[in-house]
């Protein structure tokens, strides 16, 4: 692949440089996987992004560089912010306070996998100063990846929703801890102090951008219209500042969105409009989160000896969430079989995980390495089939309002040989 990008270096020179080119032919090809795949295959378009940007990775692309920074590192924060942003106006807080057993459920389902990653890491002779942040990598469910699948599956029901809030709740421990964690990597011997500190910085200047983003889109939606397409692009200019500032002040910027998200829901309640005015803003960005996050783990030091503690994290991550979601669903109002399909939409793992990962990276080099020839490859396997099990998860259940098309195309050629 650097080959290639040297010889065309030599004749060709866009305007926006050759990056600029590789980057948008990529995404072309990841457009058109993605939608073939939908339309023959019956599986969300995430999955076609990411095996598009898994060959380019795997065949030595050098347009994302890890750990992420710079624009790649904006982009990333910016595409989850905005999937994060929509996930939290999704999220009425008034629905805790009538049904609080979906609190615990979430509590629950994290601390298990939280801790259980964390003893299977150490009991394979990992470090601890890697066991820990590998087990807050795990974590985070993928709410980008949930939403894709819900979108192209037209799915709408309990577990649906369920799914989309408990994925985004255990996104905000993930950031919250791994932001957290970052900040004392390095340090040798921590205190209770030490351990709270950087917690209650990432949270209070993640709270305080968060309430200042929801206020002036309240301002703004007093007097502009919520179906108007200006407000959806004054909406991605500010999620975009928003990001900048909170990452700048030592906060987390797809925490902050979360967070404006959940408060801009409360005062003002009425539907949201204008994530279907985003369109194809919103897309772009999306396709590009999950090309950028696949193309970057693919990168990773793949090696027989690593590929039993990461086939081992994804198992016990599946188990423990798949049990975690079953203990809560005590009092929670909804089925054993709706538990089952609810904790395997929880399964998938993508640009959250990546950007906690790099965070660690950064941090520290000698652990970051530690952390990512682990953590890159279990992401990469779990956006593909974490996608893959969320789909049949939201059919299984029986929400999705489009026959999934591998069975469509079965029942109509059945139809056709009958006599």
């Amino acid at each position: 692949m650097n080959e290639l990008m040297n010889f065309w270096a030599q004749w060709l020179r866009p305007s926006a440089g050759l990056p600029t080119v590789q980057w948008s032919l990529l995404l072309a090809v990841a457009a058109a996987t993605g939608y073939l795949l939908q339309r023959h295959v019956g599986l969300p378009k995430v999955v076609g992004y990411s095996l598009v940007g898994t060959v380019a990775g795997l065949a030595g692309f050098s347009g994302a560089v890890w750990p992420l920074q710079g624009i790649g590192l904006f982009l990333l924060e910016l595409g989850i912010a905005v999937v994060l942003f929509e996930c939290g106006g999704r999220i009425p807080l008034r629905w805790f306070r009538h049904n609080p057993m979906v609190l615990v459920q979430s509590v629950v389902e994290s601390a298990l996998t939280y801790f259980a990653v964390f003893w299977v890491l150490l009991w394979l002779d990992v470090p601890v100063r890697a066991a820990g942040p590998l087990a807050i990598v795990a974590l985070a469910a993928s709410p980008a990846v949930l939403t894709r699948v819900v979108a192209d599956t037209q799915a709408a029901g309990p577990v649906t929703e369920r799914a989309i809030v408990l994925a985004s709740l255990s996104t905000l421990y993930a950031l919250t801890l791994g932001s957290a964690r970052a900040e004392l990597i390095n340090r040798s011997s921590v205190t209770l102090l030490d351990t709270l500190s950087p917690v209650l910085v990432v949270l209070g200047v993640s709270i305080a951008v968060a309430a200042l983003l929801a206020l002036v889109l309240r301002a703004a939606l007093r007097f502009m219209s919520p179906t108007s397409e200006n407000t959806a692009m004054l909406l991605l200019a500010l999620v975009a500042a928003a990001t900048a500032v909170a990452t700048h002040m030592g906060g987390s910027a797809p925490l902050a969105a979360l967070l404006a998200g959940m408060l801009l829901k409360q005062v003002h309640p009425r539907p949201w409009a204008w994530p279907r005015q985003l369109g194809t803003a919103s897309a772009l960005l999306t396709m590009l989160m999950f090309v950028l996050v696949s193309t970057v783990a693919a990168q990773a030091d793949w090696s027989a000896p690593v590929a039993g503690v990461v086939l081992a994290l994804i198992a016990v991550r599946l188990l423990a969430k798949a049990v975690g979601v079953g203990l809560g669903n005590v009092g929670s109002g909804a089925s054993w079989l709706q538990a089952l399909w609810l904790g395997c939409a929880m399964t998938p793992m993508s640009a959250i995980a990546l950007l906690i990962a790099s965070q660690f990276a950064l941090a520290s080099p000698s652990t970051g390495h530690l952390i990512a020839r682990v953590a890159l490859p279990a992401i990469l396997l779990m956006e593909v089939l974490g996608a893959i099990i969320a789909t049949v998860a939201v059919y299984r259940a029986g929400e999705s309002s489009k026959p999934w098309a591998p069975l469509a195309r079965i029942r109509k050629e059945g139809e056709h040989h009958e006599p």
